[in-house]
């Protein structure tokens, strides 16, 4: 790893960056520009601009530690196809983007935040990405027609004991938040270690 004292580094996104960098590769197309939404550590947005090099990777993240992060290890890739983070709060009424996104992408933020942040990932999605385009969102998800991994019912017990307004969210909630924005759950892949990607497109009519 880079040594930089801005650099975080999460053993998770090491982990499971290959996987869904795969499952990217069969979702889109070979050119476009992609919208990272909480990107964390930056681990994730210098693998999949690496991975994809058609694409603009546009990496963003509320928080100023986070974004430190990505722009370190940003400077270590040294990728052309990788944009300075922007700071983002998918909570916030207008994102700081022009819209006509390709796809956006979203890991494992559901289940650390507010139920808003859902929806306004949901409301951002359909107000900012291009028509076809694709919303991207990987992490753990309760499912009614699937028994639950023990591993995820102590992980969301754990999560709401540390904050009541964390968890992990029931497919079924996010594919009715997703629909009252004006997406459409398109297909769930299943990933190791017992997570989703869940692809959402733009329905016919977004809601004004």
């Amino acid at each position: 790893m880079p040594s930089d004292e801005a650099l975080r580094h999460s053993p998770a996104a090491e982990r499971n960056r290959q996987a869904i960098l795969e499952a990217l590769l069969q979702l889109l197309p070979p050119q476009g520009s992609a919208l990272e939404i909480a990107s964390g550590t930056g681990q994730h947005a210098v693998h999949f601009a690496a991975g994809l090099p058609g694409w603009s990777w546009q990496p963003s993240d509320p928080d100023p530690g986070a974004l430190a992060s990505i722009a370190a290890w940003s400077a270590h890739s040294r990728l052309p196809n990788l944009r300075a983070p922007l700071q983002l709060d998918v909570t916030a009424a207008q994102w700081p983007v022009n819209p006509g996104w390709t796809a956006m992408f979203c890991a494992n933020l559901l289940h650390i935040a507010p139920w808003a942040a859902c929806l306004g990932l949901m409301t951002g999605a359909a107000r900012n990405l291009a028509p076809g385009g694709l919303l991207l969102i990987y992490g753990p998800y309760l499912v009614d027609d699937a028994p639950t991994a023990p591993s995820n019912l102590a992980f969301d017990a754990d999560l709401r004991a540390r904050d009541p307004a964390w968890g992990l969210r029931r497919l079924k909630d996010v594919a009715q938040a997703a629909g009252t924005a004006g997406m459409v759950l398109r297909d769930r892949l299943s990933m190791p270690a017992n997570n989703l990607l869940l692809v959402f497109t733009r329905a016919h009519a977004v809601p004004a």
